[in-house]
Order: C-alpha cells, then sequence, then structure tokens
C-alpha cells in the first residue's frame, strides 16, 4: 500500500520509520530542544511534512544529498527515510556543529538504519562534498545560504532551501551579489512560505 504525503508517495515501511523518527524527536526535545517546545504539538504538520515536500526535486539519479545546519534533522534525516526506499544506494551526509543534536542525528540514523553520515562541525570548515543536492531550513538568510551551497554542490546540482514571508526580499537581496537560476515553489504547509530550488551559483565579479 502506497500513501501520498505532499505529493510524495510514501510506502507503508517509509510511514512508519517516519511515526518512529517523530516519536524519538519527542522523546529528546525536552533534554536537548531539537524543536521549539511550542511545535511539539504540531511536530507532523509543521516539521514532518514541510520536510516531506522536499523530495518531490530530488534528481533521478540521486548519489548524495547534503543538509546543512541539520538541527533535529529536518529536513536530513526525513530525506534519509525517504531515500531509504526511493533511492537505496544514496548517502545523505548531515552537518550540525551543536554535538548534542549530532549524537541525536547519529542515534536517530543508527536506530531507523539510515545511510546517513553526521558531521558534527561547521559547514564553511567542511571539505567540499560535491552533492547533488544542498537542502537548508530555517539556517539563515539566503546571502548567507549561497556561498555555503556554492562550495558543497556538484555543478548540475541543485540547493532546496525552506523560506518564509521574506522569500522575494532575500532573493532581491542576494541578487546583488551572486547570479542563480531559481524556481520558486510554494509551500504545502505554509500559504506564506515558498520553497526555493536553485542551481548554476555563481559570485559576481566586483
Amino acid at each position: 500500500m502506497t500513501l501520498s504525503i505532499a505529493n510524495v508517495d510514501v510506502s507503508r515501511e517509509t510511514m512508519a520509520d517516519l511515526e518512529a523518527f517523530a516519536a524519538l524527536v519527542g522523546k529528546w526535545t525536552p533534554r536537548i530542544n531539537l524543536i521549539a517546545r511550542s511545535t511539539v504539538d504540531s511536530l507532523w504538520d509543521r516539521h514532518i511534512i514541510d520536510s516531506v515536500q522536499l523530495y518531490r526535486f530530488a534528481p533521478v539519479s540521486l548519489s548524495k544529498w547534503l543538509d546543512i545546519g541539520s538541527g533535529g534533522g529536518f529536513p536530513g534525516i526525513v530525506m534519509a527515510i525517504l531515500g531509504k526506499t526511493k533511492h537505496p544506494e544514496a548517502r545523505f551526509v548531515l552537518i550540525e556543529s551543536d554535538q548534542r543534536k549530532a549524537t541525536f542525528l547519529r542515534s536517530a540514523a543508527r536506530e531507523l538504519s539510515l545511510s546517513v553520515f553526521v558531521l558534527a562541525q561547521r559547514v564553511e570548515n567542511t571539505e567540499p562534498q560535491a552533492a547533488d543536492v544542498v537542502s537548508a531550513r530555517a539556517l539563515a538568510p539566503l546571502s548567507g545560504l549561497l556561498p555555503l551551497a556554492q562550495r558543497h554542490l556538484k555543478p548540475d546540482g541543485v540547493t532546496l532551501f525552506h523560506k518564509g514571508r521574506q522569500a522575494q526580499q532575500e532573493v532581491a537581496d542576494a541578487r546583488k551579489n551572486w547570479s542563480f537560476e531559481l524556481e520558486d515553489h510554494p509551500s504545502f504547509t505554509d500559504p506564506e512560505a515558498r520553497i526555493l530550488a536553485i542551481q548554476r551559483i555563481n559570485a559576481l565579479g566586483p
């Protein structure tokens, strides 16, 4: 049996993994604040479905997905759960500088048997990853994300960034110093939010 979440087909096994991950987040959050306490009751819509929708844009030939500033595993762990059946050969690399959160990410990956490698370091200090996809959620303004993404993205790769109501202003600000190709998609979980799919990132000259 296959279900659909945010236009992404999800198997019964994948759904069970998502539910198990939600339980882990609920269990760990009181100790290390994986997500805001105010969003615990809306965990499924606010964080899981919001993350799942990104997989609509995963390339068919996905081999490496890099999630930067992974925090509580949104979207990184959720992407790895989906990839377990959709791209079983793919590797998911999660960068999280907070050691406690990195410990949680490793624990979740182990319990759910995910192809996840966690780097507990700062994104800008990490060796270039040559990823097919670079994702980030609530990490930094677009102008700050682009140099990080450019460092770790394959030449034909794509970045997938969750952005809120200031998305268009962030794009305008970023275009002052960067050239890039942009596809702007509506979010399934927030009418004011956007998913920015960005490719061909290049710094503009002086």
